[in-house]
């Protein structure tokens, strides 16, 4: 009885609804976790494996370490002090602006995202006889994912960078394009990009 009552309207953060949330890809279902926990961390242990983890922790993760886009490094800004709790309140602040432009589950609509720009092919250098050349393989889920997630917050983090735009605002524009497949988001056309160059090495 008391098992029933944990999973009837409970909710991320209490605020987000995860129960009614549809994963269209069948690939991506057992690696896109939506477990429901009232706080989604992990606390830095090395046993917890990727998969293992929520998607709002591993978008939190990322934000903390954008990364290099190509050979130019952006500089770390004072929110990207690599603190959980500054990461995810700048996810929080991205789902709230979600929600309050599309009026649907912002859990939902991230999800779709992740789905809609996640790179099915890329391409993978292979040496033979002295010669490289490229190849076309298919990505596996977990990498698809990572995929998404880097670019929604690269995109996000250059869209900001030097700006009076904050890193929520642009996370949740970015989020809010992916999923209707604009391709003036940067993780969309990222993964045009990648598809585009897997279709011309095959």
């Amino acid at each position: 009885m008391e098992e029933k009552i944990e999973q009837k309207g409970f909710k991320v953060f209490d605020k987000y609804d995860f129960s009614d949330i549809q994963i269209q890809d069948i690939a991506l279902k057992p690696y896109l976790n939506l477990s429901q926990k009232i706080i989604v961390k992990s606390y830095g242990r090395k046993s917890v494996k990727k998969k293992e983890k929520n998607i709002l922790e591993r978008i939190a993760g990322r934000i903390s370490v954008p990364g290099h886009v190509g050979k130019k490094h952006k500089i770390i800004t004072s929110w990207s002090s690599g603190r959980f709790t500054g990461s995810m309140k700048t996810v929080i602040k991205a789902l709230d602006l979600v929600e309050k432009r599309t009026g649907k589950n912002p859990i939902q609509v991230l999800v779709t995202a992740i789905e809609k720009s996640s790179p099915r092919d890329e391409i993978t250098v292979i040496e033979h006889a002295g010669a490289r050349y490229p190849q076309a393989i298919d990505v596996s889920p977990m990498r698809r994912i990572d995929l998404a997630v880097r670019w929604m917050v690269q995109g996000a983090y250059q869209r900001c960078f030097g700006k009076k735009k904050t890193m929520s605002e642009s996370l949740a524009n970015e989020i809010f394009l992916a999923s209707v497949e604009n391709m003036e988001s940067y993780a969309m056309s990222k993964k045009n990009e990648a598809e585009k160059q897997a279709d011309s090495a095959r």
